[in-house]
């Protein structure tokens, strides 16, 4: 396309961004591609001279990403160019197919495009299921961004083809690459989400199963891949090859969507995947430059190895709101914590006018939701995005309660780490909570997890110091947790000095 043209169609992507009410958006889970985002895609496949190339564009929206491979196509010296844009939206038809005109029109080789204005879910699960696949080789697409319902005629779709995902972005990427032929190419940007987390486990499966990952771009600010629309998740482009021999990959990262800092490494594969993960977690590291993270690469212990464990708070107070109370005096009250109850790294309980009850009874039904008195370790589940942490610990030090009592309950907004569904030793869990607290952790953490939700999961594939690493760092503890200095000092072992009061520890 001419310079005029790209113009043209990036008015035309802004100018039906800009209609396209909110809501809509939503529904759709569409979110229209930007012109450097769709150019920066097309740059990431192969050459393409002398190839006969049939594109797959499902979700095509204004055509933004298939105008963008023309433009690619038509410098590398491509022979021919077959187009397939996939999009159900009937607004859209219009301008898509504009858009493939002005295509057709500039390119100096041979192009077929068409549009196909059907769901792409249900009309390429029924290509998979009977086996007619492989007619692609190149797939280019950005997704729309919305979780699938359990029960709903796409869900069913897809299990007949064998896929086995919980979101439309997953599930378009699934399809696209069972359409694609072996050596075919596949780039898209999607949510980092599906990097971790147990309900995407099938979907890097497949990936990893069918694919060679080429190249993963990470951008630094969750906002700046698609302005002015809520996506509050960190966006990713990948570059996955169908049947390709699998090496390093390429992760590179920029500040944002205009490309003007973009830095890359070639990770090896163990590193991108760590060796024995039965998880398949996908590790995102731009910078290799002595970083908390790479430091903290020495520590290779799972929970399991430690006989430890981490679990979501099992009270889901909405469900047993009948059995909570404020009255720490009634008889078979217990101390209910949630995340406020968090107070220089101790639990403070209980909390005077928090705007839940401080406290849950014991009883028939609520006796299997709670743990035997004891230290555990918290970290909260949900943080904001303008946060700088994700992983917040807190001590849960049964002594501190102002009413002890023999079992305790914990909120479902709470990761706990535990020991057999009992407390931990109090210096293990001084020690757990400073190398939670440490920035070492926290930038492993950020390796994989790409939202600012903190799961059970997304805790046990850290990797942990030794027993006697975590006893050593929490006989150094007092009644308060260290300062952020002083905890990565203690974990880079730069300060032998003691950290706060003994306390009783």
């Amino acid at each position: 396309m001419e310079h005029d043209q790209t113009i043209t169609l990036e008015a035309r992507r802004e100018s039906i961004a800009t209609a396209t009410p909110p809501a809509k958006k939503s529904d759709l889970g569409q979110y229209f591609t930007p012109w450097t985002i769709a150019s920066f895609m097309a740059g990431m496949f192969e050459p393409l001279a002398g190839k006969n190339v049939h594109l797959l564009d499902p979700g095509a929206g204004v055509g933004s990403l298939a105008a963008a491979f023309a433009v690619r196509a038509c410098a590398d010296g491509a022979s021919s160019l077959d187009i397939e844009a996939w999009e159900i939206d009937p607004a859209l038809e219009v301008p898509l197919s504009e858009t493939l005109a002005e295509i057709r029109a500039s390119s100096p080789i041979a192009v077929r495009a068409g549009v196909q204005p059907w769901d792409f879910v249900i009309e390429a699960s029924a290509e998979v299921e009977g086996q007619f696949p492989h007619r692609f080789t190149h797939a280019i697409l950005n997704p729309p961004y919305k979780k699938l319902r359990t029960v709903s005629d796409h869900r069913k779709a897809l299990k007949a083809a064998g896929i086995e995902t919980a979101n439309y972005y997953s599930a378009f990427v699934a399809l696209a690459i069972l359409l694609l032929e072996e050596g075919g190419e596949i780039v898209a940007i999607t949510p980092r989400s599906f990097c971790n987390g147990t309900y995407f486990k099938p979907f890097r499966r497949l990936m990893l199963e069918t694919c060679a990952v080429k190249r993963f771009h990470v951008f630094e600010s969750r906002t700046h891949a698609f302005k002015g629309d809520e996506v509050l998740q960190e966006n990713v482009i990948f570059h996955l090859k169908k049947g390709g021999q699998q090496g390093s990959v390429t992760v590179s990262t920029s500040s944002d969507a205009t490309f003007g800092d973009v830095r890359e490494r070639d990770v090896p594969f163990d590193e991108f995947v760590l060796p024995g993960d039965v998880e398949s977690i996908f590790h995102l590291v731009a910078d290799e430059d002595g970083t908390h993270a790479d430091r903290a690469a020495r520590f290779t212990n799972s929970l399991e190895d430690l006989g430890l464990a981490v679990a979501t708070g099992p009270v889901v107070d909405f469900r047993l709101k009948a059995h909570m109370t404020d009255d720490g005096a009634e008889q078979g009250a217990v101390p209910l914590v949630y995340a406020w109850h968090a107070e220089s790294g101790f639990c403070a309980h209980p909390k005077p006018g928090a705007k839940k009850p401080n406290f849950i009874r014991e009883n028939e039904e609520t006796r299997k939701w709670l743990l035997p008195s004891g230290w555990y370790v918290l970290v909260r589940r949900m943080s904001s995005k303008e946060e700088k942490r994700r992983i917040v610990p807190t001590v849960c030090d049964p002594g501190k309660l102002d009413h002890p009592a023999d079992l305790l309950g914990f909120e479902n907004h709470l990761n706990v780490f535990h020991s057999g569904k009992k407390g931990l030793k109090p210096e293990i869990a001084k020690g757990l909570a400073v190398w939670l607290g440490s920035t070492a952790a926290d930038e492993w953490l950020r390796r994989f997890n790409g939202h600012t939700q903190v799961n059970a999961g997304d805790l046990r594939a850290l990797r942990y110091p030794d027993l006697k690493t975590l006893a050593e760092w929490g006989g150094k503890v007092g009644d308060v947790l260290p300062t952020q200095g002083e905890i990565d000092a203690l974990v880079e072992g730069l300060s032998p000095a003691l950290v706060g009061s003994c306390g009783d520890c």
